[in-house]
């Protein structure tokens, strides 16, 4: 019996930020370790900077070089590379269970993913929620995902739903966590991204600085800010600058509070118990700020790309309260620890080796 194979099509990169990728890559990982070994795990990216970073962690790629936006013009590029393959069975119906297609991509069509589930069990991850897709599977990790909602929304389908925050593919380092609130806020961590183009963690220094505390802000893989953040650190007491931080766990964990974009960092946060301020700096992150904003597990300071200096002098406020009322911290904390607890990504390794 010919084992299965795994295929994970995801990019990341200057433009999309490195988060599609990571989760994958987060899952890849805990896939491998439940198989024994990463051979039946292989990445497919549209670009070298996206190969590089699967490559990084060991496992297969192949660079399709081609544009990430237009995915219907590599689906010759998959027919022609799976055949290729020996080890990879072909597209006969019969033999679909033997491979599963992990999909993360804000740019997928249904041809494409109509043309995709030939060759395999196609895995959406999926966090706008706004129609049904030709898919076998629909991860959406968020915690506002509805289950009456998604049911609604593929009935007459039989596309399995796997929903809720306790999928949240967080790396192994956010397990077994526990920051505890300082009386005092003496570190504090800013980060807005992988790719954060328009140097938003520079701004949003600019608004909460204060003298007497340490400022840690992370610079991604992709981040074309590094230059400018270094001269921050140069001018301002207190400020670090962290380029590709490995170890954010625990960069983490030496922090009172945190200032974030509203992507998954929120739930890395959360693992952690950091209580956290964030913001959303595209549509797909408007929905979970607001969530978290709603029912008191953050502060949401409202969307930067519609309303920047609006977002800012919010920022500015609701920091300052926080700095000086433990209590609300301690509340924060409490509510955020029971959002994630580091284990989505075993969980979704478990479902996809089946």
């Amino acid at each position: 019996m010919k084992r299965k194979q795994y295929l994970f099509r995801a990019d990341g990169n200057a433009r999309i930020g490195a988060g599609h990728l990571m989760r994958c890559l987060t899952i890849a990982r805990a896939l491998s370790e439940r198989l024994g070994s990463p051979e039946q795990i292989l990445f497919l990216c549209a670009d070298e900077a996206s190969g590089e970073l699967a490559a990084s962690y060991g496992f297969l790629v192949h660079v399709l070089h081609t544009d990430f936006q237009r995915m219907e013009e590599e689906l010759p590029l998959w027919e022609a590379l799976l055949q290729e393959k020996e080890d990879i069975p072909g597209g006969d119906k019969s033999e679909r269970g033997q491979r599963k297609i992990v999909v993360d991509s804000y740019y997928v069509t249904d041809v494409y993913l109509q043309n995709v589930a030939r060759w395999g069990e196609v895995f959406l991850l999926d966090d706008m929620h706004s129609r049904p897709f030709p898919v076998d599977a629909v991860i959406n990790y968020n915690i506002f995902a509805d289950q009456r909602s998604y049911e609604r929304l593929y009935e007459g389908r039989n596309t399995k739903l796997y929903l809720g925050s306790c999928y949240v593919p967080l790396r192994p380092q956010f397990r077994n966590r526990n920051c505890r609130v300082s009386a005092k806020v003496r570190s504090v961590l800013i980060t807005t991204g992988g790719g954060d183009r328009e140097n938003i963690a520079g701004k949003v220094l600019d608004c909460i600085y204060r003298k007497g505390i340490h400022f840690h802000i992370t610079a991604g893989s992709f981040s074309p800010n590094f230059s400018a953040l270094k001269k921050l650190e140069e001018k301002r007491e207190g400020v670090i600058i962290h380029h590709n931080v490995q170890d954010m766990a625990g960069l983490m964990e030496q922090c009172d509070l945190a200032v974030t974009a509203a992507g998954t960092t929120v739930y890395e946060l959360c693992a952690v118990g950091v209580p956290f301020l964030c913001f959303s700096y595209a549509e797909n992150q408007e929905e979970l700020a607001a969530y978290l904003g709603n029912h008191g597990i953050a502060v949401n300071a409202g969307a930067f790309h519609r309303d920047a200096l609006g977002v800012l002098e919010r920022l500015g406020e609701e920091f300052g309260h926080l700095c000086d009322d433990v209590q609300a911290r301690a509340s924060l904390r409490e509510r955020i620890r029971a959002v994630a607890d580091g284990q989505g990504a075993d969980r979704l390794a478990w479902i996809l080796a089946q």
